[in-house]
Formats: C-alpha cells, structure tokens, sequence
C-alpha cells in the first residue's frame, strides 16, 4: 500500500466530514485512513469516526484512545499504519482532490524520503493564500548538500514522509505539547536521505479561531524555548549542530523572536514572556544578529525583528493591530 492517510480527531464535528470526504474522492485509491479519536467530548466525532469506518471497512480504520493531544494521536497512527507513505491531515483541513495521484506520479519516478508541496490558507471571507517552498522543484535534495532546507516552514502536513524514515530514525511527535512540528520535522529532515519538492497546492488549511497557533491561552508561547531546548540537545546529541548552527540560529530569531513574539504582544505588550524570549536568544545564539541566514527572512519578517529587539513592544502591537483591521 502507498499511502497510510492518519487524522487525528478531536472535538471537530463541523469539519471532519468534509476532511474525510477529501479523501475519499482522490482517484488514487492505493490508500488506508486511519482515524485516531484523541478522546473527543463533543459526542459527535467519535460517532462520525466510527459511522465512516462502517461505511468504508478495509479502507477505514478508527482508533479511540484517551486525550493526549496531536502529537500523541499522531504516534497511534503512525504505529497502526502500513502504508509505504505516511500523510497526516488535520481533521479541519483537506486535501486537494488530485494531491495523492500527484504525489503518486512522484514516487514512482524518485522514491523520496520526502515530499514537500504547497499549501492553500483559507480564510472565511478571503481568497486562499498559497504558499509554496521556495526550493527547486523535481529535484532530489538533501539538507547534508542544502541546508537551507531546515528554513523552511516546520508544519508535518505539507509533506508526505516515507514510514521507514520514521522507524530508523526512532523520532516521534512529544504528546500534550505546542510546537509539535517544529520539534519533529526539522530533524526528520536532516535524517533524510531524499527530499522533493512539488510546486502545486496540494493541501487546504482551514484557519480556525480555536486552533493551537491562534489560541489565546498566552502562557503557553513558553514552549517555543522548550521545543527549541529539545532540538538544540538532539541536534547536539547527533554530533549535527555545529553543522546547522546558523540555520537553527535563524530558525529561533523566526519562530521565538517573531511569530511567538508576535502572538504574545498581539494579546499584551507588556507580557513578561516577551523579555523571556529576548533572554533566550542572548543565552543560547548570543551572536544571533549577525547571522547571514537571517536575510532571507522576509521583508515584514525583518521589520518586526527590529521592533524586536529595540523592546518597542507597544509599536510592534499597534502595527498589527491596523494590519487587522484592515
């Protein structure tokens, strides 16, 4: 089987049909969906799971398990596959109707460890943004040869990964935590021997005001510097972070300084976490600022960076404020 199809479920009865459906109309069938129920209490998706897989058996699978958060659902599936490919689709996105027979199309001409392709943002009331990795496109890469590789974006469902890849290695999603992904593909990627990239929209990702990466349980931006303290030992436990230092350098300035800065201030400017990030960029990349791998941030990227670290906190929060009301 080429493609094991894992969905972690919990409390989206307004999204997962749909989710599912996405899946069901791919016109490559060489497929398995397994349903991991992370302990839903919305008495709905549980059911919803378990309606499909009566509906579709030796196609569907689902799997109840207590709560343990995405990364925990996603290691159930991981371990229940038996699909060449793993996909992970969030139960609130979905993939485009073509996405598997395209990945299909590439397998079969380079057996990748990795494929990386677009995404589609969608917004209620907006067109779709579509972001793609600025990599070469049909080309066999590898981050030993690349390492800007690492700088692309952290998100597991964009990507298509080979199962093995996820057995040599022994790497798992951390279970109950924010920033799963960050803390699991930046090292599978570095593990791989193959990367490829697609340059289509392949996969839909639906901006939901209670997803994790919007939620406003402020406190919990602290895991940016826990996700980071677990990439920096692995990396060095590897023997691979001297190599990649000014990657991760620049991976923290974008994902501490900037986005988790940003999700804070947006709520409080005057946060104490905001001065906890600055602290732990000085501590772990004191020299962070002359890193050359910071030019290819983007222009806005570069802005806020330098609000940043002048501490004009306030400045940076209106800035985004009339960026939303617009």
């Amino acid at each position: 089987m080429k493609f094991s199809v894992v969905i972690p479920v919990y409390n989206v009865k307004d999204y997962l049909r749909a989710c599912i459906d996405s899946v069901l109309v791919q016109d490559c069938g060489d497929c398995e969906i397994i349903l991991v129920d992370d302990g839903s209490t919305d008495g709905v998706s549980g059911g919803i799971c378990d309606e499909y897989a009566l509906a579709h058996p030796g196609l569907i699978r689902v799997i109840h398990q207590p709560n343990g958060g995405l990364g925990a659902a996603r290691n159930t599936g991981i371990a229940a596959s038996t699909g060449d490919y793993l996909v992970f689709l969030d139960s609130d996105d979905s993939l485009t109707p073509d996405a598997l027979s395209v990945l299909s199309q590439e397998i079969n001409q380079t057996g990748a460890d990795i494929y990386t392709f677009g995404f589609s943002v969608c917004r209620e009331g907006r067109e779709p943004e579509k972001h793609i990795d600025p990599l070469p496109e049909h080309v066999v890469l590898k981050a030993s040869e690349m390492p800007e590789l690492l700088e692309i974006n952290p998100s597991a469902c964009n990507r298509i990964w080979k199962r093995k890849l996820f057995e040599k290695t022994g790497i798992s999603f951390p279970p109950r935590a924010w920033y799963e992904d960050i803390r699991t593909t930046k090292k599978l990627l570095v593990s791989a021997d193959s990367i490829v990239c697609i340059h289509r929209c392949l996969y839909n990702y639906t901006v939901r005001e209670e997803s994790i990466t919007r939620n406003t349980n402020i406190d919990r931006n602290s895991e940016i510097m826990d996700a980071f303290d677990d990439l920096i030992g692995w990396y060095k436990a590897a023997g691979l972070y001297d190599k990649y230092k000014e990657e991760l350098s620049r991976l923290a300035a974008e994902h501490v300084l900037i986005a988790a800065s940003v999700r804070v201030l947006r709520i409080d400017p005057n946060h104490p976490l905001l001065k906890r990030f600055s602290e732990y960029m000085s501590e772990n990349f004191p020299d962070f600022s002359d890193n050359p791998r910071l030019s290819s941030l983007s222009r806005n990227q570069k802005m806020v960076l330098k609000l940043i670290t002048a501490k004009k906190y306030r400045l940076a929060a209106v800035m985004f404020k009339i960026k939303d009301a617009v």
